[in-house]
Parts: C-alpha cells; sequence; structure tokens
C-alpha cells in the first residue's frame, strides 16, 4: 500500500526529536497557562511560575489533573488566556446539565485545528479530488465546523449538509456525486435502512469512504457499515476541550488511531488510583494540549477509556497509536453490584445478522433490585410475525449477553426502524433509576 502524509517531516519524526518538540510546546503552553486566573493559582501551588521551571516533559506530573467540573468552575473566561477583544470563535457544551463548558479560539488556533484536520483525513487517502458530505451538527458542538475546515484544508469541495433529511442528503450524494461522508456511526447505520425504503441504488452513489466519530462503536458496527454500504470507514476521536475532532485518527492501516504528539500530550492512568497503568494496559485518557494559546488546559481528565498500542504502525508515523475506545469511566453502569459498560453489549448483538441497526439498552428498578432490557431492532428480511424465530433469537441474545456481562437481561425483539433515531450523538441507555440510589 502506498501511503500519503500530510506534513511527513513531523509524522515520521523519531521518537527524540518528537519528545524534545513536545517539551519546547509544553513551555510555551505553560506560559500561556500562567496568563489565566486558574492556572496562575493553581501552578503556584506547585512551584510553577515560570516555563522555565518545567526542565523535562516528567515536570508534567507535578500539577494536579483538571477535570469537567473545573472548567465549569471558571466558567465563563476563568481559563482565557488572552484579552477577550482577540477572541475570534467559541465552542461549548449544551449545558442541558448545569453551567457549559466553554472552549475559546483565536486566529492561530483555529489555523492549527485546521492543520491537525488536515492531516488526519488526508491520512486516510482523501485528496482535493474528493467530494466530502459533512453530515454532522453544526453550531457549538465542535464536530461539523472542525471537519468543514479540514477537508477545505485538504482543498476537498465541503458539502455542508449538516444532520438529519436522509432524502435531502441522498439527493445531494447524487447530484454532487460525493465520495466521502461525516456522520455518527448511528446515523450511518440509519442511512443504509432509508436507503432501501427510499429506493436510492447504492451504485448511483459514488461514496467510497466514511469517517464515524461524535460516539463510541464497535468493531463489529464498523464492520457492519462498511458491508452495508460498501464503503471504508475511519474512526476518529477527538472532544470540545480538546478542540473536538482532530486529536487522533486511523491511518489507511484501520489499525488504532493516531494521536498527534506534537499536538497532544497522552497519559494513561487508572481512573480509580490516578497512577499510570502499564504500557499497554486500559485505563483512562488524560491529555495536555500544546497547540491552542486562547484556553490552555493541563492534564485533562477526558473519563475515556482505552490504551496504546506497543508496536509501531505498518504506515510509518512514529505517533503512538490508541485502541479504540471502549466507553467512558462515568459511563459505567452498575447494575445489581454488576459493571456493565453499554460498549459489551453493542459488541454481542452487532456481532449478530439477525439483529438490525439500531438498539436502547433500559435500566429501572423492580423492586429493590435494577432491571436490564435490552431492546433492539431485528434485520428488516426477518420474519417479526415467526413467533419461533423470534423466541429463538431472544434466547441467542440472551445466553450470549449472560456470558458477556454475567447478567440475565429481558430482551425485547421491535420491528427495522420503529426504535427512536438521533440525529446527534446516540442515545443508547435510558436509566430511569432515582439518582440517589
Amino acid at each position: 500500500m502506498t501511503y500519503q502524509y500530510w506534513d511527513p517531516q513531523i509524522e515520521k519524526m523519531q521518537r527524540g526529536d518528537l519528545e524534545a518538540l513536545q517539551l519546547q510546546k509544553l513551555k510555551t503552553e505553560i506560559g500561556y497557562s500562567l496568563r489565566t486566573p486558574f492556572y496562575k493559582e493553581r501552578l503556584s501551588k506547585c512551584g510553577i511560575n515560570s516555563p522555565d521551571d518545567i526542565k523535562t516533559l516528567n515536570d508534567l506530573n507535578r500539577i494536579p489533573f483538571t477535570t469537567k467540573s473545573d472548567l465549569r468552575d471558571g466558567f465563563p473566561y476563568g481559563f482565557l488566556s488572552i484579552p477577550k477583544d482577540d477572541v475570534i470563535r467559541l465552542h461549548s457544551s449544551s449545558g442541558t446539565t448545569g453551567t457549559p463548558t466553554v472552549i475559546y479560539f483565536n486566529r492561530d488556533d483555529i489555523k492549527n485545528w485546521a492543520s491537525f484536520m488536515a492531516r488526519c483525513i488526508y491520512g486516510t487517502g482523501c485528496t482535493k479530488n474528493d467530494v466530502f458530505q459533512n453530515m454532522i451538527t453544526y453550531g457549538l458542538f465542535t464536530g461539523g465546523l472542525g471537519f468543514h475546515q479540514g477537508g477545505e484544508e485538504v482543498g476537498m469541495l465541503v458539502i455542508p449538509a449538516g444532520a438529519g433529511n436522509t432524502a435531502r442528503q441522498f439527493k445531494m450524494m447524487q447530484d454532487y456525486g460525493t465520495t466521502v461522508l461525516h456522520a455518527t456511526p448511528s446515523f450511518l447505520l440509519h442511512l443504509e435502512t432509508k436507503m432501501k425504503e427510499a429506493g436510492v441504488e447504492r451504485e448511483s452513489l459514488s461514496i467510497k469512504k466514511a469517517f464515524g466519530g461524535a460516539e463510541p462503536y464497535s468493531e463489529d458496527t464498523r464492520k457492519r457499515i462498511e458491508t452495508l454500504l460498501k464503503v471504508d470507514v475511519y474512526n476518529s476521536y477527538g472532544l470540545s476541550e480538546m478542540n473536538g475532532p482532530g486529536v487522533a485518527f486511523e491511518c489507511q492501516c484501520k489499525d488504532g488511531l493516531h494521536i498527534w504528539e506534537d499536538g497532544y500530550i497522552a497519559e494513561i492512568v487508572n481512573p480509580d488510583t490516578l497512577e499510570p497503568v502499564k504500557e499497554g494496559e486500559s485505563g483512562e485518557l488524560v491529555l495536555t494540549i500544546l497547540c491552542r494559546e486562547t484556553t490552555p488546559l493541563l492534564r485533562y481528565r477526558t473519563r475515556d477509556l482505552t490504551s496504546f498500542y506497543t508496536e509501531p504502525c505498518a504506515c510509518g508515523r512514529t505517533h503512538r497509536k490508541l485502541r479504540r475506545i471502549t466507553g467512558r469511566s462515568d459511563d459505567m453502569l452498575i447494575i445489581n453490584g454488576v459493571n456493565v459498560f453499554p460498549s459489551q453489549i453493542e459488541e454481542v448483538i452487532m456481532a449478530m445478522k439477525e439483529v438490525g441497526n439500531n438498539y436502547l439498552i433500559v435500566v429501572e428498578k423492580d423492586g429493590a433490585l435494577d432491571r436490564l432490557t435490552v431492546k433492539t431492532e431485528v434485520n428488516a428480511n426477518t420474519f417479526m410475525d415467526d413467533s419461533r424465530l423470534l423466541n429463538a433469537l431472544k434466547d441467542k441474545i440472551k445466553e450470549m449477553l449472560k456470558v458477556s456481562i454475567s447478567i440475565n437481561p429481558k430482551v425485547e425483539l421491535h420491528e427495522s426502524g420503529s426504535l427512536p433515531i438521533s440525529e446527534g450523538k446516540a442515545v443508547r441507555v435510558k436509566d430511569t433509576r432515582p439518582k440517589d440510589i
């Protein structure tokens, strides 16, 4: 395979040179941080009052972790390192559960972000000859504009389609000869269902690649999308606190996500003890940004669970790779004392060809005990009036879930397309238990 690199000098930089560059950028970022109300106080308590107090990358360990709660406590301008007059954009969380987390950008920050996104997109084999249909939500959510500006940096024809309205999405694909898509994995699966309903023939579309992100998804889900839509699907990783998408991305090998270490310092810690895990072990990803002046963040706890690959990538890039995000440390469900991650359930049901493209996990109280119900659509080709077939499928799903999660759940089968579809991040878990339990 012939690999292509957006910035080969950086992407294939020798390890020692890459770490030297990280140290240089970390010192710069410390300088930015000392201009913020939050970090000026926090760093002074650690004996860090100047970038020169950082001698090696290990000095990062002197700094406490930063959390989402810290960002909320610093709302609105506690993490701002430059005068407000020099800020040109902000992105924020929805704030539906409380105070939003806000990230600010100046012109250089936006340029840096676009450059990292171009590196991601180009590294999958895309070029300026591609037509890129961005089917993700625009606005305060970072996914829309992040991929949009990266696509333009590569030179692609970018269609800012936004989320939803599948009929219109298909029309644009046909009219403009779209070759690359970006959407949540759940919406990509939804496209295949709607394609059949709308009578759209796959042969009438020119799509070759798709980028999936904004929600964790299993390898079985990726394979299902690739089979149903006949496209190459590339996994992306990002979070709004670290600009958004562009933190890590799969290359053409599709074997782990390269985390761009000239833009981020990555650590993986035990989410309970906060101590570093052994190389290759799973834990919570902690990130320090090295490519943003306006809102510096040091040792930010992402809550995302992953691990580092220990072997180098065949593509020749030297930046370390992350394994697929398996879930979030704060998304874990405790059901009758058993720890369950939604990703474990997805891995089981998405591996079954009889199962459809959508599912919902419901947790509720049944007296003093917790009750787990897994609702899943069946394949469109499955006859819903064949009770023997449906009962056999239910039993198969229950047995495989019991092996995987050590819990015997209730299983409900629903017709294809009957469960609710979210245009943004898929809502996969509905936990109705009282919050004080």
